[in-house]
């Protein structure tokens, strides 16, 4: 049995591994450094989010309850505005090639605006829900002479169908509690279950972004699982976000991470 213990005046950290073939690389000096580092880290990370949690807002935890895949949802709970800033940075991200861009969730058509204000060549939409669909046909009057096209349906069910794109721009919700607990409370990051997707129809060079759900830098667990669907990724931070106190939505932080993985 191995153990370390790191103590500081506000917390104490206590390691045992129970297993002395649990991280036994060749050499002892070799496992006494990976563990020593790894409890450098999560000390650092603890000792930073103490700081960063007193810029929280109070905020919502709620938890969706009922299907929303056709239910007719109110502005607030498709995007909050404190979000349209996120969403433009996204979209310059994804769109630096002005090629053929796919889009999955269409929501209010915020994000949609920016991406067709980046000039692309061609715009895909996958969106399963009948009313926002409505709300695309309206939008969609506004670009009477561009290349965009809707794809009804679960991007689940109907991306199989599809050919491959210069920029995927992935903003949607978890549908129902099922998706809630899997996606996001079991998940490195909401996207993640659209990373190999993502991965599978971008052409070679074709970017992939998403709203990461990381505050002020990504995780290791969250590059790791990048690295295993992309070749390469930046980062870049918005701060401060204009976020009130009683948002709806999830979210409790002043700053997110704008991430831009690249195939």
């Amino acid at each position: 049995m191995t153990r370390r213990i790191k103590r500081l005046k506000d917390f104490e950290i206590s390691l045992v591994l129970m297993n002395d073939e649990f991280i036994r690389p060749p050499r002892d000096s070799q496992r006494n450094w990976i563990l020593n580092r790894s409890i450098a880290e999560f000390t650092d990370d603890l000792m930073h989010m103490d700081a960063v949690s007193r810029r929280f807002v109070r905020g919502s935890d709620s938890i969706p309850l009922q299907d929303r895949a056709q239910a007719i949802l109110e502005d607030y709970e498709i995007m909050e505005d404190w979000q349209m800033p996120i969403m433009k940075a996204m979209a310059s991200a994804v769109t630096e090639s002005h090629g053929d861009i796919l889009e999955i969730g269409f929501g209010r058509g915020i994000s949609a605006n920016f991406l067709q204000e980046s000039g692309i060549k061609s715009h895909t939409i996958i969106e399963c829900n009948d009313s926002i669909i409505d709300r695309y046909h309206d939008w969609k009057k506004n670009y009477p002479a561009e290349d965009i096209k809707i794809i009804r349906g679960k991007w689940q069910d109907v991306i199989h169908d599809l050919g491959d794109y210069d920029g995927i721009f992935f903003h949607t919700y978890p549908l129902d509690t099922d998706d809630y607990l899997e996606q996001i409370a079991d998940s490195v990051t909401f996207a993640e279950h659209f990373f190999a997707a993502a991965a599978d129809h971008l052409r070679n060079g074709g970017c992939f972004t998403y709203q990461s759900n990381e505050i002020d830098s990504l995780s290791r667990g969250h590059q790791r699982l990048l690295f295993k669907h992309f070749t390469k990724f930046s980062l870049s931070l918005m701060h401060p976000l204009n976020i009130p106190d009683n948002i709806k939505d999830a979210w409790w932080a002043d700053s997110t991470v704008i991430v831009k993985a690249v195939r």
